[in-house]
C-alpha cells in the first residue's frame, strides 16, 4: 500500500466514493452502469469470437 502523508491511497480512494455516493445517490450508479455494461459487452463478444476464430486455427497440446 502506497501510502502520501497521513492518508494511504486505499483511505483516500474510498472517502472518495462514499463522497460521490452521497453527492450522486443510487441512480448515477445504475446510469453508468447500464452505458459501461452495454459498450463493454459488446467488446467482450467481440474479443471471445475472436479469440475463437484464432483457436480453431490452431492445433491443442
Amino acid at each position: 500500500m502506497v501510502e502520501k502523508g497521513n492518508i494511504s491511497v486505499r483511505e483516500a480512494g474510498r472517502k472518495g466514493g462514499l463522497a460521490t455516493s452521497k453527492s450522486h445517490g443510487h441512480e448515477f450508479y445504475e446510469a453508468i452502469g447500464h452505458k459501461g455494461g452495454s459498450k463493454g459487452g459488446q467488446r467482450v463478444r467481440e474479443l471471445i469470437e475472436r479469440g475463437k476464430e484464432s483457436e480453431s486455427g490452431r492445433r491443442r497440446y
